[in-house]
């Protein structure tokens, strides 16, 4: 079994839509020379070679590091959550993951059916940790239900404009991590006049604001970066300290927008 950070560290690099093999992988390997330490991909980001070639490319241990990834839908299965899981491995160059979600709640997803068969990867030392991702409430209780191993993290949406109070507090009141992806809401944080006036206040980026935000409610987000400034600007939002203040102006914040919204979605 392996002997990776157990909780992920609060700030991580998503790579989704980030498909060039090159810029990709030096998008890892910069972030974890950074001091990054969470690496988000998924199955469906096809990706998974070049951050593998990533995390190759940076002197960093592997247990250091705080890795997931996700099976999509098509492959939800049990067999086929086991045959792709190997293959995502075999990508990442890796022979274990931190944290495997479930990338939704859908397709050829059978709750049982397929957490069984992410215990049994847990049981065999491939995964660290099961995750769901995209479930509502109803969904995180099911799969707490019908599986023996804890249910890990919940890898949702999350942003000033869509906070997600009570599906945080649902995982919350079950131990559930909740992992935010889509933290700065697309770029648009940075239009938003009360993230600017916080941002202003803190000389401060938007999206350094809305991080410190997200951590202030005790999540964990991923923003995507592929350059190196905005992977550095996004790493400085640890020394963001945000008083209670700016934390009402925020959450005062009336506009509502989600911003992935698949037909096949469970809301």
């Amino acid at each position: 079994m392996s002997q990776s950070p157990n909780e992920p560290p609060m700030l991580g690099l998503g790579t989704w839509q980030n498909t060039d093999p090159e810029a990709c992988a030096n998008a890892v390997a910069t972030a974890l020379e950074l001091g990054y330490r969470h690496i988000d991909t998924a199955q469906a980001y096809d990706n998974e070679e070049h951050v593998g070639d990533g995390l190759a490319q940076a002197d960093i241990p592997r247990d250091d590091i705080f890795l997931a990834t996700k099976v999509w839908i098509d492959q939800l299965a049990p067999d086929d959550v086991l045959s792709s899981t190997e293959e995502s491995l075999d990508e990442l160059g890796v022979d274990y993951v931190d944290l495997l979600y479930v990338h939704w709640p859908a397709g050829d997803y059978d709750a049982a059916e397929t957490l069984a068969a992410f215990e049994r990867l847990r049981d065999e030392g491939k995964i660290d940790h099961i995750g769901i991702s995209n479930f509502e409430p109803d969904q995180v209780t099911e799969a707490i239900e019908v599986t023996d191993a804890p249910i890990f993290a919940n890898q949702i949406e999350c942003h000033p404009f869509l906070p997600q109070t009570e599906l945080r507090d649902h995982c919350a009141a079950n131990d559930i991590e909740v992992v935010a992806y889509s933290p700065l809401a697309r770029g648009e944080v940075f239009d938003s006049p009360e993230i600017q006036a916080v941002a202003e206040k803190h000389d401060a980026s938007e999206a350094q604001v809305s991080l410190a935000w997200l951590r202030e409610k005790g999540v964990t987000a991923i923003p995507k970066a592929t350059s190196e400034t905005h992977i550095r600007d996004n790493w400085a939002s640890r020394s963001v300290e945000l008083d209670a203040d700016d934390v009402a102006r925020i959450d005062a914040i009336d506009e509502r927008k989600r911003l992935v919204d698949p037909d096949f979605a469970p809301w």
